[in-house]
């Protein structure tokens, strides 16, 4: 079974009583209907239970999944908080000019002089767009202004900084 899991959603609090459940969604909206065996992690669990989905439906901001064999409020409320995965493998491949957060991590940094400026350790939300944490010192924001290229098969973000960037985002 893969040890890497792609999260696609949380369950939230139980609707209705024929079991079903609220959910924070983190795909593309296309991606739910089409479920049809996922894995439920609950709060802290390493492993994830399989459980197979009798429906997904998109309500207001929301989705609401119904998994076959949960049939009541009761059944659903064991569910609650947790985690749907699918193995790394299923994951969608992303639409050109997208990239997965997770696939830029280790990725080198260079500036379009060649001088490397090292590796992206992370990711940090800074009110605007996300920043990229390079060798957990050096934020870099990440907008096509300023990185200029980007190609995660061959591990290499390639940077074009604005005058003291490196000064003032270092820690």
């Amino acid at each position: 079974m893969s040890d890497r899991w792609v999260t696609l959603a949380i369950l939230g609090k139980t609707r209705g009583n024929r079991g079903e459940l609220t959910a924070v969604g983190f795909s593309k909206p296309e991606r739910y209907p089409g479920l049809k065996q996922v894995f439920l992690f609950a709060p802290g669990a390493v492993t994830g239970v399989p459980r197979v989905v009798e429906s997904v439906w998109q309500h207001g901001e929301r989705l609401i999944f119904k998994f076959i064999g949960v049939d009541s409020i009761s059944d659903a409320e064991r569910l609650v908080g947790s985690e749907v995965r699918l193995p790394f493998a299923e994951r969608l491949e992303p639409e050109p000019g997208e990239y997965f957060e997770s696939d830029l991590v280790g990725c080198e940094v260079v500036e379009r002089s060649g001088n490397v400026l090292g590796r992206v350790t992370g990711w940090q939300d800074g009110g605007g767009p996300r920043l990229l944490i390079v060798n957990d010192d050096l934020l870099i924001p990440f907008v096509k202004a300023i990185c200029v290229g980007i190609d995660p098969a061959a591990g290499k973000i390639v940077v074009e900084l604005p005058e003291g960037l490196k000064d003032l985002n270092r820690s």
